[in-house]
């Protein structure tokens, strides 16, 4: 056993280490700058038991993502008495005590339990585990001296285990050979002197491992690295502190790494090094400090770029306001309101910076007034024409074909009303066609039909009787509405023009593809004006092809506005008048164009007509309904509608 100094000189020494570890921990926890550890010096480390420090005179100059960055807490250990408190077996192995202690024997305890407090626990005759064993040895049912070497056991076992974790083989064979001498230690000698033989393995692979990371080969190459080494280490002793702190220098190592990265604005870099470091320790307390550093500074750094691509879609820099915003998202995907900018850089882009359903007036800048309310149409694409097997079918509604709208347009909430077209004769003194002509048609409630009068023109209803402003505007010929639009874009500057089939079809759908906007059956509600069953002349006819079941209240047009809207915001789009658009007539969509241009011909006479009207049959309410007219015809049913191009 070893002698009184000898293990007086083991717990001095104990002790002062104690006290140098709670040190450090106290520095780290309340001075953790302390123990940075620089990118710029990762090759300059000299790894140690609490390897902190860069050597003087090596440290670089920090940067501003270096401060408040720790290198994590030295290495630390329980007390042996805290161990040895668990590892003590209580009242294993304690004889079953006939008679109280004599005084001699209480002696001799008391003796003892001073030596355990002070320390002496093997080595001569005033050890406490010789006068637990006299104890005994004079009274062999004394249950206090039994359970006494039993805490001596439990603590020799304790510092043993501290220093072979510490790598102090010499300190632990020394306690090793008092252990020895006392009884039902067997199983705890050949599990400690296994430890011995793993500490004889490992402590070369520690020292190669220091020497590694003072090279600065932290996780690289793969396969002799110190990271490799520290992992072979903690497969032969997964307690092996040594090895746990150096994989905490490893960690800390590669999360400089990220640190230096982001430095340099490359953030992809510092996420590689981030994933590295998250294979190393999972979840570590400086790996969540750095990752939270990262990614607020990534923050910051794309709240800047989207700031600067605001300023850029501002200027009207589309191309630049889109790089920026790119940048932006490539360095943070979620970051709050791109999603947001992106949209308004779409809308900008396809929709002159109006959105998607947003209605707008455009005012004159010449006098005094403004366009009809227009409202914007999304983009998209839709399948133009009638599908095989649709009910009344023809082939002018053929074939089938894919047109796609990429670039977003205003279509007229309503169609132009007579107090709308009114303004445009007055302040431009065009002529409508209804009057430089002569006459237009009207509903002979008589005989229930439309017919020629000469008398009639662009102010009357679809009876003949004036107009009210309200109305839609009828009797008059494509060129009338060609010419209104073309007034409308000398007053504003804008482009206004008809709409092309194409857009009128995809507007009218709002998106949907069944036989009417609202669905495939006849109406269940008021959508539009058209031909109901119950609706009633003035005489009491009735329509003897109409919707069954269905009434709106009104034989002729009604105020534009009157009904729903379509899912696009579309008012009266499929029913009240039919509407001229731009195209000429072709008798199918063979070679039609398929991005919803306008399909002309140079001196065509013959334009398409489409929508339903307050007199159509339920077949021509249809949304690939389609038929074409002469130029020039003027009919009660017939008005139309603008579109103005963002």
């Amino acid at each position: 056993m070893p002698s009184n100094e000898t293990v007086r000189l083991q717990r001095t020494l104990g002790g002062a280490l104690g006290v140098l570890v709670l040190g450090a921990a106290l520095v780290y926890h309340f001075f953790p700058r302390v123990f940075h550890v620089d990118p710029a010096t990762m090759t300059a480390r000299r790894p140690a038991s609490t390897g902190f420090a860069a050597p003087a005179g090596q440290r670089a100059p920090r940067t501003p993502l270096d401060a408040e960055i720790d290198a994590g807490p030295p290495l630390t250990l329980a007390p042996a008495a805290v161990i040895a408190s668990r590892m003590n077996k209580g009242n294993q192995h304690l004889p079953e005590q006939l008679s109280a202690d004599t005084p001699e024997v209480q002696a001799l305890l008391a003796r003892a339990e001073k030596a355990m407090q002070g320390g002496r626990l093997v080595g001569n005759e005033d050890s406490a585990a010789a006068l637990y064993a006299q104890a005994l040895k004079d009274k062999p049912d004394s249950r206090a001296a039994a359970q006494g070497l039993n805490q001596v056991r439990a603590q020799l076992v304790a510092q043993i285990g501290q220093d072979i974790a510490v790598g102090d083989a010499d300190s632990a064979r020394d306690l090793l050979d008092g252990l020895r001498g006392l009884p039902n230690t067997a199983g705890d000698v050949a599990q400690l002197e296994q430890g011995l033989k793993t500490l004889a393995k490992v402590r070369p692979m520690l020292a190669q491992a220091a020497s590694l990371l003072q090279q600065g080969k932290v996780d690289q190459p793969q396969g002799a690295s110190a990271l490799d080494l520290y992992r072979q280490v903690q497969a032969l002793d997964p307690q092996n502190a040594m090895a746990e702190q150096g994989i905490f220098q490893v960690q800390r190592a590669v999360l400089d790494r990220a640190l230096a990265a982001v430095a340099q604005n490359d953030f992809a870099a510092a996420d590689r090094a981030l994933a590295e470091a998250e294979t190393i320790r999972p979840g570590a307390q400086q790996l969540v400090d750095v990752r939270n550093r990262v990614e607020g500074i990534r923050r910051q750094r794309a709240s800047g770029l989207l700031a600067q691509a605001r300023s850029a879609l501002d200027a009207g820099n589309l191309d630049l306001a889109q790089r920026l915003a790119g940048q932006a998202q490539a360095l943070q995907p979620g970051l709050k309101g791109i999603d947001a900018f992106q949209q308004q850089l779409t809308n900008a882009r396809l929709y002159a910076s109006y959105k998607p359903g947003q209605v707008f007036s455009d005012r004159f800048v010449d006098l005094p007034g403004h366009t009809p309310a227009m409202v914007v149409i999304p983009t998209g694409s839709f399948r133009m024409g009638a599908p095989d097997g649709e009910e009344d079918r023809t082939d002018a509604e053929t074939p089938m074909h894919q047109v796609t709208l990429d670039k977003g347009f205003a279509m007229a909430r309503a169609e132009v009303t007579v107090g709308q077209f009114r303004e445009f004769v007055r302040a431009s003194g065009y002529q409508p066609d209804s009057i430089r002509q002569g006459g237009a048609s009207v509903y002979d409630e008589r005989s229930g039909v439309l017919r020629d009068d000469s008398s009639a023109t662009w102010q009357d209803d679809y009876a003949g009787r004036p107009a009210a402003d309200e109305l839609p505007v009828v009797n008059v010929s494509w060129r009338d509405a060609k010419a209104y639009a073309a007034w409308l874009g000398e007053r504003t500057g804008k482009r206004y023009r008809l709409p092309s089939e194409a857009e009128f079809e995809y507007a009218l759908r709002g998106g949907t593809q069944t036989r009417f906007w609202w669905g495939g059956q006849a109406p269940t509600r008021k959508v539009e004006n058209l031909t109901g069953s119950g609706d009633r002349s003035p005489s009491g006819r009735r329509w003897s092809n109409a919707f069954p079941g269905y009434r709106d209240g009104y034989w002729g047009p009604a105020p534009a506005a009157s009904f729903m809207a379509n899912p696009f915001g579309l008012y009266d789009i499929d029913g009240n008048v039919s509407e001229w658009v731009a195209d000429c007539w072709h008798d199918n969509y063979v070679r039609a164009p398929v991005n919803g241009s306008a399909w002309l011909n140079p001196g065509c006479s013959v334009h398409v007509v489409r929508g339903g009207s307050w007199g159509s049959s339920p077949d021509q309410v249809r949304s690939a309904y389609r038929q074409g007219a002469d130029g020039g015809v003027r009919s009660a049913r017939v008005g139309f509608r603008v579109v103005r191009e963002l």
